[in-house]
């Protein structure tokens, strides 16, 4: 398994290429082409905002305000992490093609669907700046010194579950639709459309078990609560377990390699 770890480095300039082919193709033929990146983020954050806002006004406390700008730096991380893991549950069947030829590398089909999604991330991170500056939220510039940190843990946790859901479901194909209905569930227990401090207690202990917690609230506490970044233990520690989860992900997967052409 190290030695294939190890080889993930000589595949950069096929990851690249292949994030780059993935962008093109995702809005080839579209009016907008990649406004959507913009556009899909602000249509989810109006949704929210009128549900919220306008049909179940008071439903969030004062440290929630401004709301939207609450809302967006939770779902421009969540919209991430569920895109990269939905998509993985297909990448490995729908590109069965590359993966019978026997010197590619299967690994990297996860890989560039996650990084593609960082892609979109990143695209989405002008909007969170208008809105900052719009709602003319202070940003301490030492907690900004953590965002890479904040996302480059997000981008080890996502990787190592993108390559465990990729190869366990070219065997189970139920997967795909578990995963749905876990994300969903997931997106609900996970301090988004409402703050950590609007949790009763006896119910935050089990939010504090759920990775994306830490992962949103370092967001929402380095771009949206003004003071010094207090998260950073939790950060460090979820970054730790980070490495665990890519790990396991990837010695799963590498487990599984053999198998998988014959599969999808």
């Amino acid at each position: 398994m190290l030695d294939n770890l190890r080889h993930l480095l000589r595949y950069r300039a096929l990851v690249q290429s292949l994030v780059a082919r993935d962008l093109r193709a995702r809005y080839r033929g579209s009016v907008l082409g990649f406004f959507w990146s913009f556009v899909n983020p602000l249509l989810l954050l109006l949704i929210y905002t009128f549900v919220f806002q306008v049909v179940l006004p008071g439903t969030h406390p004062p440290e929630a305000e401004p709301f939207p700008l609450f809302l967006f730096c939770g779902i421009l991380p969540w919209t991430w992490f569920s895109a990269s893991l939905l998509e993985s549950s297909n990448v490995l069947i729908a590109g069965g093609n590359l993966i019978r030829k026997v010197l590619f590398p299967a690994e990297v089909l996860p890989i560039v669907t996650v990084l593609a999604s960082l892609a979109h991330f990143c695209l989405g991170l002008p909007i969170l700046a208008a809105f900052l500056i719009w709602f003319r939220t202070p940003v301490v510039a030492g907690d900004l010194l953590w965002f890479p940190v904040v996302v480059a843990v997000q981008l080890l946790f996502t990787l190592g579950l993108a390559l465990l859901v990729s190869a366990l479901t070219v065997h189970f194909r139920d997967v795909r639709d578990l995963l749905a209905n876990l994300l969903t569930l997931w997106f609900f227990a996970t301090p988004i459309i409402y703050p950590v401090s609007q949790v009763p207690e006896r119910v935050r202990g089990l939010l504090a078990l759920n990775p994306m917690t830490h992962l949103v609230s370092a967001y929402q506490e380095v771009l949206f609560h003004p003071g010094p970044f207090t998260g950073w233990p939790s950060l460090l520690a979820l970054g730790a377990a980070s490495v665990v989860v890519f790990l396991a992900g990837y010695a799963v997967f590498d487990r599984l390699r053999d198998t998988l052409a014959e599969e999808v």
